[in-house]
């Protein structure tokens, strides 16, 4: 069997394996079912991809983000490994030649998005597979306790019927007691084994600070601190206008969210992770498979809607191990706010009856029609075609999406592809006859070669049209007109959300929602907010140790850099200051009465400024009294 530490170095370049990790991959490698749960930038996809490469074959990962998938397959091919996809939004044609890559050795790593599991396609091919390891990232989803529950996880039950011999890695980073307990139900695990490394962040310093005026408070924190920041907000919006509103005051920042063009985000991105740009200005989209580990401040300028959340969001500072800060800037309002969108992020079953009826016309889908297809979406343009509200209307989708009846995908940037479906003779044959088109696919073959006979290759329409000499419109209309001849398959670039039908269409009327379980989820997501308000609201209290407490881990040690302990060490010290001046007030009142600015003269002016408080303080306590003349004078006991 290879070295694990081998292959580490190989293929990560790394000299060492982080906490946890080993135990992980030695627990996967003996072929045992395994719940790893490692803190934010802990390392979990080595976890899963490194036992791969001990045992061959393919590793199915189940994961919930399709930008997420992306990203990590194309840093796995970096690395000389075979990584594929498979989400929403992909032509047939691409989905059935990854799956027989994958059925005939060709891919190391297939990515999965829950949706596809349902399929019969995916399920036939897949007994074909010579599946080694099963990984469910973020396999919190698949606990309706967790904070982001998502019912297509629940699928991959069904998949380990199909493959009873393969060992599955459930991965997470937070989970409470609960949780851990029912991802392992969920996911049927043969024997209990729970790798967990303390929730504990010993080089992070937690903070709440409260204030009315947060883009002053956080320009002054910004000012005071050196290293690259992230700072969250909820809204798009607000992302642009903060990030702006830093930049003027002479602060480089830049502006992240979902919403934004491929083109804009990755720029964005590659500023800030090459420290041209110092601060991030972004919703949550932003930061989940981003390897920067030197963050030194994660600030919140909006409260989240957990304390999962949080600790995920926070724990993006300080991956390197250094000090950092993860700080909330709380206003007047903003508990109240939370507690006021958690409510509204539930609508009656009226509304979600109504937005989903309103989608199928948009898209003019017949009953019992359109499972798995993938709509572009604009909610701004659909809200405003069926004159509803866009924030109901986004809550009403989020909620027919935890009913498991559609899918919401935030813009994700897929490049234009090509797959070539007639074989060399055919295609010389097809020149022959359309002279016309000749050009285009000898500008194709010698631009991206003979692998588009055998897969989709990515290709620039732009980069064509130059190499051709033509319009890159003319370009688009030929490469079309080939799509529709059956000559090749063309997918067009792609970069904005998509929603997909996960069910086949159902008559709004009678729609599935299951009221109770939507109530429950309301009363739990409630439940979740009010742990966030407990903990921006309790400051008499170690952070660290109320965050390892909300997640089951008994801890009494403080962490000794969060506010509170910051400042109980500041109250001790002070306290030992006062301890200290009352024994030099009392020494030189030892041989006389002394007026107390004759008392004063003792001390620095630092001290003095203690010293008003500390003589009233004794004064009470009855330690020293006044003299008929006005002077201090100690008391006798």
């Amino acid at each position: 069997m290879a070295d694990i530490q081998d292959i580490l170095k190989q293929y990560w370049g790394h000299e060492e394996f982080r906490p946890g990790q080993v135990e992980i991959i030695t627990s996967v490698l003996k072929g045992q079912d395994t719940l790893a749960i490692l803190p934010t930038g802990g390392g979990k996809s080595v976890c899963f991809q490194l036992p791969v490469l001990v045992m061959g074959g393919v590793c199915v990962v189940v994961s919930p983000l399709v930008a997420l998938m992306k990203d990590q397959v194309e840093n796995l091919r970096k690395r000389g490994l075979s990584a594929a996809a498979l989400h929403a939004g992909q032509p047939e044609r691409e989905r059935d030649l990854i799956l027989d890559n994958c059925v005939f050795g060709g891919v190391q790593f297939l990515y999965v998005s829950p949706e596809r599991l349902q399929t019969e396609l995916f399920l036939e091919r897949v007994k074909r597979m010579n599946v080694c390891l099963l990984a469910v990232d973020e396999a919190h989803c698949i606990s309706q306790w967790g904070y982001d529950f998502r019912p297509p996880y629940l699928e991959i039950a069904k998949l380990r019927e199909v493959l009873p011999d393969t060992p599955i890695l459930a991965l997470t980073a937070s989970a409470t007691e609960v949780v851990k307990t029912d991802i392992q139900e969920k996911l049927k695990f043969k024997k209990q084994v729970v790798v967990q490394q303390s929730f504990a962040r010993k080089n992070l310093s937690y903070s709440v600070l409260q204030t009315e005026d947060k883009e002053g408070r956080l320009r002054e924190i910004l000012q005071k601190m050196n290293g690259t920041a992230i700072v969250y907000v909820r809204n798009r919006r607000r992302t642009m206008e903060l990030a702006d509103w830093l930049h003027r005051q002479g602060i480089k920042a830049g502006a992240y969210h979902a919403g934004l063009p491929h083109q804009t985000r990755t720029s964005a991105q590659n500023d800030w992770i090459m420290d041209r740009v110092r601060v991030m200005v972004a919703t949550n989209a932003f930061g989940m498979g981003i390897d920067k580990p030197d963050v030194r401040l994660v600030v919140h300028l909006d409260l989240p809607d957990s304390l999962e959340a949080y600790y995920q969001e926070a724990g993006r500072a300080g991956r390197d191990g250094k000090y950092s800060y993860a700080t909330v800037l709380l206003g007047p309002e903003d508990t109240g706010l939370l507690l006021k969108k958690t409510e509204e992020a539930y609508p009656p079953v009226e509304t979600l009856k109504r937005v989903y009826q309103a989608l199928a016309n948009f898209y003019q889908l017949a009953t019992g029609s359109g499972a798995f297809q993938s709509f572009d979406f604009d909610l701004a343009e659909f809200s405003r075609t069926y004159q509803l509200s866009p924030i109901e209307t986004h809550f009403a989708l989020k909620q027919l999406e935890s009913e498991g009846l559609l899918q919401l995908n935030e813009g994700f940037f897929s490049p234009s592809k090509v797959n070539l479906l007639l074989g060399n003779n055919q295609l010389y044959e097809f020149q022959i006859l359309n002279e016309s088109l000749e050009p285009i696919i000898k500008g194709l073959l010698r631009l991206y070669g003979g692998e588009m006979f055998r897969d989709f290759v990515k290709i620039s329409e732009k980069g064509l049209a130059k190499h051709l000499s033509l319009p890159e419109a003319t370009v688009k209309q030929q490469l079309q007109h080939l799509h529709q001849r059956k000559v090749l398959v063309y997918e067009p670039q792609h970069d904005g959300p998509q929603v997909q039908f996960t069910a086949p269409r159902f008559d709004a009327a009678s729609l599935p929602v299951d009221q109770k379980r939507l109530s429950l989820f309301r009363e739990r997501a409630l439940e979740k907010a009010h742990s966030v308000v407990a903990f921006m609201q309790n400051s008499k209290q170690c952070r660290t140790i109320q965050i390892l407490g909300y997640f089951g881990e008994n801890s009494s040690e403080p962490c000794r850099i969060c506010d509170y302990c910051l400042a109980q060490k500041k109250k001790k010290k002070l306290d030992e200051n006062k301890l200290h001046m009352e024994a030099r007030v009392l020494s030189h009142l030892k041989q006389t009465p002394l007026h107390p600015k004759s008392i004063a003269m003792h001390f620095s002016s630092s001290e003095q400024e203690l010293l008003g408080n500390l003589i009233q303080e004794m004064l009470e306590s009855g330690v020293v009294g006044y003299t008929a003349e006005g002077n201090l004078a100690k008391k006798e006991k």
